[in-house]
């Protein structure tokens, strides 16, 4: 009896396997898949099911062949819209690099774009907030306080009256807190790198059209209303920096599918 079962569950294990779909079968219903994704516009899902038809199936030599055919097909269509956006997004960037000054010292490893609105003969002697941006499109500020008293501070709040925004704390013993002085007066510049601006950034740049007030916070606080030029600066760098990770990122994607469509 207990050789009968066996047999039986062998036989139907058998029949089981030849109803199944063959590899050439289910190939070519992964293609029609890709395809069809392909279709309704979504390359990427489209390629990746391209891609893994000859790993699951190394020998559907037909499906795997029709596989790379679209598969350089869509990869070409893909090189063409990025290349596309790339030249559009160049042209964007010749437009808004003429608001900036572009300049690399020895001391810099990447060019950096500097406001022309931020000339620093009119602003050596006064409060402000300062754009930093370079050609990666690494972007902080930093709080740069005048006066004849310390104030210590570690770190900015900018409201427009009903909403505000603040910054981390960068701590006074931290390399991005730095003081200076000078008989009587005194310099602090507080910088908010790696995302320690905490979104003042992007606060005052959706609200660079308001009156904006900025509080300079530490042992002492000490407010300035923000110039008109510094938030407009300030939006114009946020919108290059945007651009200029964009234009890196694209020339990466370009790089790749231009392998991809040999």
């Amino acid at each position: 009896m207990g050789n009968v079962k066996i047999v039986l569950v062998f036989l139907f294990f058998i029949t089981f396997i030849s109803c199944g779909k063959s590899h050439k079968e289910r190939a070519l219903q992964k293609y029609n898949l890709a395809a069809g994704l392909c279709e309704k516009g979504d390359s990427l899902a489209a390629l990746q099911e391209l891609d893994s038809i000859p790993v699951l199936f190394p020998e559907a030599f037909e499906a795997i062949g029709n596989a790379k055919y679209l598969g350089k097909k869509i990869n070409s269509e893909m090189l063409f819209r990025k290349q596309d956006q790339l030249d559009k997004i160049t042209g964007q960037l010749t437009e808004l690099e003429k608001l900036f000054v572009i300049e690399k010292t020895e001391f810099d490893r990447f060019a950096q774009f500097i406001p022309k609105a931020q000339n620093f003969g009119h602003m050596w002697n006064t409060s402000y907030l300062q754009v930093h941006l370079n050609e990666l499109g690494n972007y902080y500020i930093s709080s740069n306080y005048y006066g004849s008293e310390w104030l210590n501070h570690v770190a900015l709040r900018v409201c427009d009256g009903a909403f505000q925004a603040k910054t981390d704390t960068v701590e006074l013993k931290s390399a991005n807190n730095y003081h200076s002085d000078f008989m009587s007066t005194h310099w602090e510049k507080v910088s908010y790198k790696e995302g320690k601006d905490n979104g003042v950034i992007q606060f005052i740049a959706d609200n660079a059209n308001k009156n904006l007030k900025a509080a300079f916070v530490g042992k002492r606080t000490y407010s300035i209303v923000l110039e008109q030029r510094d938030k407009q600066a300030i939006r114009d760098a946020l919108s290059l920096s945007n651009l200029l990770k964009s234009k890196t990122q694209l020339e990466k994607d370009i790089k790749a599918f231009q392998q991809k469509a040999k």
